[in-house]
């Protein structure tokens, strides 16, 4: 396969990804709802190693463990930072 066909697929897996992450932050925002209502913390540490210890045992290439693992933190943290902004 030659690197534009590569590109391509990855620009067509990209367009899914923003799909599923739109999703994922429209249900952040019935988070931010949720916990505006009953007064509880943006930050619980404990669902959020509970969530990065479920996609590590969810990757099948041990190799790239690390990476997703960090990525979900960071869209976790990006995830706590729009809360903020909605319980503003």
């Amino acid at each position: 396969m030659d690197l534009e066909a590569i590109r391509q697929n990855i620009d067509a897996l990209d367009k899914n990804l923003v799909i599923l992450m739109e999703k994922r932050m429209d249900l952040v925002s019935q988070v931010a709802a949720y916990k505006k209502a009953t007064g509880k913390a943006i930050y619980d540490q404990i669902r959020e190693e509970a969530v990065l210890n479920k996609v590590s045992s969810l990757v099948e290439n041990k190799d790239f463990e690390p990476f997703i693992r960090s990525t979900f933190a960071d869209m976790m943290k990006e995830s706590r930072a729009y809360q903020a902004q909605k319980l503003k």
